[in-house]
């Protein structure tokens, strides 16, 4: 199986994306007439607590409903192509880069067995994986071959599809939350640069480090927008659901003041930047891809939280920007349809639509 480097060609219209996480379902269309991209639909649909559980689908009647609730309900127009390219979850998924001699193609592929089997926490024979050789040199091996290669639980990926399958959907192509995200936000003419995403979901918040638009290193913590919200709760003593409105309403109050909304999240906070910071330690120090971070996109819905990018920014020393997912989509003078807060919860899906253009990262 092949869902890393599958390319869609030919297609009267090209297949969507779906971002299928633990809480939500988000979908967006994506079509191109002559040299401009349209934006044909979109749309989310909350899928049943419990229903997806860290990647793995526990009740695939919940999900199946869902998917086909987003595709009913989806904004501008009623998505008619069951064709599909999918998110998998960040959390089930491996992904390194492996240097290697020059050699046949028949031998890398043996050669990446063996490297696969010495790099992921997993028998061999109970994931799906995938690679490419980059035409971009990434490490510092001298006379090797640098190979992406991805590796995702065989139980995650047929749960998926299972459940895609059963809503109506044809799958044509399998990505990873990081590698989507990648071709969502980085500009396909900043090859030379490196970048950090930071997702913060409702669950858990996922890094991942790119030297142009090729994933190098990903990593997730389970700090979340979840966790903003329970120590708001305990800190100020109020109901979960107060703390969300009081999250969505103030943000994470005010640092400079010291007030007693801006205690309680702190510690998670300062969690996350310690998690952050250990992350470019280790890919700038151990990996040594990159000699430095460029720059730094945010997203997730977690992004939006009142003061948290300034704080980063202030607490990282480094300047932390909101994301922007329309960078590689051709709209012409036309605005997207989705304001730039909510774009960046679907830029997964964006990033998985425009592999349906046929875009590559």
């Amino acid at each position: 199986m092949s869902f890393l480097a599958k390319k869609v060609f030919n297609f009267s219209k090209p297949p969507f994306g779906l971002d299928l996480s633990d809480l939500s379902i988000k979908m967006v269309q994506l079509e191109r007439e002559g040299n401009k991209d349209k934006i044909v639909s979109f749309g989310t649909s909350f899928i049943t607590p419990g229903s997806v559980v860290d990647g793995e689908i526990i009740n695939q009647e919940n999900v199946v409903s869902a998917i086909k609730e987003v595709t009913k309900k989806s904004i501008s127009k009623r998505i008619k192509n069951n064709k599909v390219i999918c998110s998998l979850p960040e959390t089930k998924a491996f992904l390194r880069i492996i240097s290697l001699p020059q050699m046949k193609e028949e031998e890398i592929k043996e050669a990446i067995k063996w490297e696969m089997e010495a790099n992921i926490p997993l028998p061999i024979d109970s994931v799906y994986y995938d690679w490419q050789i980059l035409e971009k040199k990434i490490s510092q091996e001298p006379n090797k071959s640098d190979v992406l290669v991805v590796a995702v639980a065989k139980k995650v990926v047929d749960q998926f599809i299972e459940a895609l399958e059963s809503a109506g959907l044809r799958v044509e192509g399998l990505d990873i939350e990081s590698v989507a995200q990648a071709r969502s936000f980085i500009n396909a003419k900043d090859s030379q640069k490196t970048t950090l995403i930071i997702d913060i979901g409702d669950r858990r918040t996922s890094f991942s480090i790119s030297v142009g638009t090729i994933p190098c290193f990903t990593c997730s913590i389970p700090i979340s927008g979840q966790s903003i919200t329970d120590s708001i709760a305990k800190g100020i003593s109020v109901s979960f659901e107060e703390a969300e409105k009081i999250k969505l309403t103030y943000g994470i109050g005010s640092a400079a003041k010291a007030d007693p909304l801006f205690k309680s999240v702190k510690p998670v906070l300062d969690s996350l930047v310690s998690e952050l910071e250990r992350s470019i330690d280790f890919y700038l120090s151990g990996l040594r891809y990159s000699s430095s971070i460029d720059q730094i996109f945010i997203c997730g819905g977690g992004a939006n939280v009142l003061g948290i990018i300034p704080y980063l920014s202030k607490q990282m020393r480094r300047e932390v920007k909101l994301g922007d997912p329309w960078v590689n989509i051709q709209l012409g003078k036309k605005l997207p349809p989705i304001d730039r807060n909510r774009s960046v919860q679907y830029s997964t899906a964006i990033g998985l639509a425009l592999k349906g253009l046929n875009l590559t990262y």
